[in-house]
């Protein structure tokens, strides 16, 4: 042990990994990859991660120090793990302590063991809680704290806190008030509580022959590597493939990963899962406590949960028995994480089937044109569910030229026509306004004044009923002006609409009709979403108000007609990749109108009806968008048929950015004999958060050209000792240009 050096990875923006020594005494048989240690770090002790061993350092011996603690008995990363995680770390150019944190919930991060949890203790009600509930006069004014006294009362075996939030939005903090009046009690279950017994499993549907046929694609080769695409119109019964494929799987003994762009949003493919399928069923989102969160990734890691559920960061969640991964909405942008480790999700969810050597299904009613394009070049094997289940057609979508029409707050005449129509026959409207907020911006009609956010190149968003002005990029927030700051003018106006102030203007044309608005300020509190949405779902004359929340994998039966208020955003955007999202949105908003039994409507408001790629979307369908914009993209040398990189750079001033951008240059022009450099040049929004933004394009014809410059360039950029002040970013394959 005397020559044996430990390689470990820290986490922190630095690109090298750090020697170290063994700890005294220890045991070498337990120094293998993938183990945590907790090492000295500057003046702090922090947990890394090693990842190999040497005979000798680059350091002087005397200068090396000792590992504080080896954490682990076992590697917590598999081989398995620190595959993917090392091909992901060289193909992403990212610190490696960095990219190895990601890929494990936070109380590992912070050197929790690697076990399961002990029995939670049970809550039972204590007898003066039940003297409480039948005299204690503090109750009347405490109805949620009676109301969860009542439920324990009935539950004489005791309860979980877990169980608990179930019954009560609230449940910690009443659980809480209640121990600290006495009126509960904890008790210790003398075992492990058994398991519940399997619920009555729901029988599977009839599969149409589209769907019949996909799935035997994928049986055919459940034992190899092969992406499928999975292109179904909205209601053409997606998830039941994935059902099917997922009962196949379970049937093997194996695993099965799915990938979900939010978990909030897609209560209902999570409701058909518990449904359908036995056994636990582990989730990991954001959402969860760090208990949780780390509870799950053990249910994962141990075998217990079959059926694992996710969002982006789950692509890292070990399984014992993988078996078959499937991404849901693989179109989605957040897929892409957008700071730090900028890693995609649905990539390395493709990678992983890789090296695993098992099946990946990648699932969209608009997949993403780099999806349609591999597809085509052979790489993935594209299936087709092209009919709605149950005999049900896609709805018409209409083009409304809001040209010279009168508007009332954003809403067209016939628009306001259809929508009374559809109210009267008690069926239910969905308006769709990818904005939040009352209006995008303030104005003073004296001298011009507008409600310019303080820290970014950005106007603040007014929120009428907060009162507020709140900037949607920093977060930056003040109460809304009474005079104009400029002149002292009282005439303050809203300009544009937000899904507020389309509200206000529903419920003043349709009194009669219960309005329900969800955005990201409607549904902030735990529980709101799925309130929302259980209101929706017991039917009935109903107008909804939703931004793209409303887009994603909700079953609406009752809703007949969808108006999209303002197509215009997404038509020219900055970004190349605006007009894709566009199509994509509104296709998906228009999948949640009509069934089979309640044909639909969509009706689109543009100031630009001609917009060549608007018409094939409304005329031919998102196949035929699809080949033209890739037709698009090939002409103009862009993604997929060009491989990027972008190197952003921040700072207090513009020239800060800018001047560590072009000493960047300076170290690639000899190495960039392959590729194509664009700027230095100000970011689409070059202030944020009070810092200057800048950056510098990278672009190949090839993959492998772009990734061995960005071998030869990126140590360079990292041995740089520039300005301080300076933070920096590689983003490879980049989804934002901003």
């Amino acid at each position: 042990m005397a020559d044996l050096i430990l390689r470990v990875a820290v986490p922190s923006p630095l690109y090298r990994t750090f020697d170290y020594l063994p700890p005294p005494q220890c045991d070498p048989t337990i120094l293998q990859p993938g183990v945590r240690v907790r090492v000295p770090f500057g003046r702090r002790h922090v947990v890394g991660f090693l990842i190999g061993t040497a005979d000798s350092s680059e350091m002087p011996a005397d200068t090396l120090r000792p590992v504080q603690r080896v954490l682990d008995a076992e590697p917590v990363l598999s081989a398995e793990a620190l595959a993917l995680l090392h091909w992901a770390r060289r193909y992403y150019h990212h610190p490696a302590g960095e990219v190895f944190a990601t890929a494990l919930p936070v109380l590992l991060r912070q050197g929790e063991p690697a076990l399961p949890p002990a029995t939670p203790p049970q809550w039972r009600i204590s007898s003066p809680g039940r003297d409480a509930l039948a005299t204690d006069a503090r109750l009347r004014r405490a109805p949620a704290q009676r109301r969860l006294l009542d439920y324990l009362a009935s539950c004489s075996a005791g309860v979980t806190a877990e169980a608990l939030r179930a019954v009560a939005r609230d449940s910690a903090a009443l659980l809480r008030a209640l121990r600290e009046k006495g009126w509960v009690e904890s008790v210790t279950p003398p075992e492990a509580p058994r398991a519940p017994e399997a619920p009555a499993l729901s029988p599977p549907p009839t599969l149409n022959d589209a769907q019949a046929a996909a799935v035997a694609a994928v049986l055919a080769e459940l034992e190899q590597f092969q992406v499928f695409l999975l292109e179904g119109i909205t209601g053409s019964g997606k998830t039941e493939v994935y059902l099917r494929l997922i009962e196949a799987v379970l049937e093997r003994g194996r695993q099965t990963l799915v990938l979900v762009p939010e978990i909030g949003l897609t209560p209902q493919l999570l409701d058909r899962f518990r449904e359908r399928l036995p056994g636990p069923l582990a989730v990991l989102h954001s959402g969860l406590s760090d208990r949780e969160r780390l509870n799950a990734w053990l249910l994962a890691r141990d075998g217990a949960a079959k059926v694992v559920v996710g969002t982006r960061s789950a692509v890292f969640v070990p399984l014992c028995a993988p078996g078959l991964i499937i991404v849901d909405e693989e179109h989605d942008p957040s897929f892409k994480q957008q700071e730090g480790f900028r890693y995609h999700a649905r990539d390395l969810a493709v990678i992983r089937g890789r090296q695993l050597g098992i099946p990946v299904m990648l699932g969209s009613a608009t997949p993403a044109l780099e999806s349609r394009h591999n597809a085509q070049r052979g790489r993935y094997r594209l299936l087709s569910l092209p009919e709605r289940v149950g005999g049900g057609s896609e709805p018409p979508i209409d083009i409304l030229d809001l040209r010279r029409q009168p508007l009332t707050e954003g809403l067209s005449r016939p628009l306001l026509e259809r929508i009374r129509r559809h109210l009267d026959r008690d069926e239910q409207v969905l308006l769709f306004l990818n904005r939040r907020g009352f209006a995008p911006v303030l104005f003073c009609h004296e001298c011009g004044w507008l409600s310019q956010c303080q820290h970014c190149d950005a106007r603040m968003t007014l929120h009428l009923r907060r009162n507020r002005l709140i900037c949607h990029h920093c977060g930056d927030q003040r109460a809304v002006d009474a005079l104009c700051p400029l002149c002292g003018s009282l005439d303050l106006r809203p300009l544009g609409q937000g899904t507020e102030r389309l509200e206000n203007v529903l419920r003043r044309e349709f009194p009669e009709t219960a309005v329900t608005r969800i955005d990201r300020d409607s549904t902030r509190r735990r529980g709101s979403l799925q309130t929302l949405l259980a209101v929706i779902q017991s039917g009935g004359r109903r107008l909804l108000i939703g931004t793209q929340m409303l887009a994603k994998g909700h079953h609406f039966p009752d809703v007949t007609l969808v108006g999209i208020v303002d197509a215009d955003q997404g038509l020219y955007g900055v970004d190349f990749r605006a007009s894709e999202r566009m199509a994509q949105l509104i296709l998906q908003v228009a999948g949640r109108a009509g069934r089979a039994d309640k044909p639909g409507t969509v009706l689109i408001q543009t100031h630009q009806p001609d917009h060549p790629l608007l018409r094939v979307l409304v005329s031919q369908g998102y196949p035929a968008f699809a080949t033209a914009a890739l037709a698009e993209r090939h002409a103009a040398l862009l993604p997929p048929f060009a491989h990027q990189a972008l190197l952003r750079a921040e700072a207090a001033t513009a020239e800060q950015a800018t001047a560590f951008l072009r000493v960047g240059l300076a170290l690639a022009e000899p190495i960039a004999a392959d590729v194509e450099l664009l700027g230095p040049a100000p970011a689409p929004m070059e202030r944020r958060a009070g810092r200057y933004r800048a950056q510098l394009l990278v672009q190949a014809a090839q993959r492998q050209r772009l990734h061995r410059f960005l071998d030869l360039w990126v140590p360079l950029l990292w041995a740089e000792r520039g300005d301080r002040g300076v933070r920096w970013s590689l983003d490879v394959d980049p989804m934002e240009l901003y």
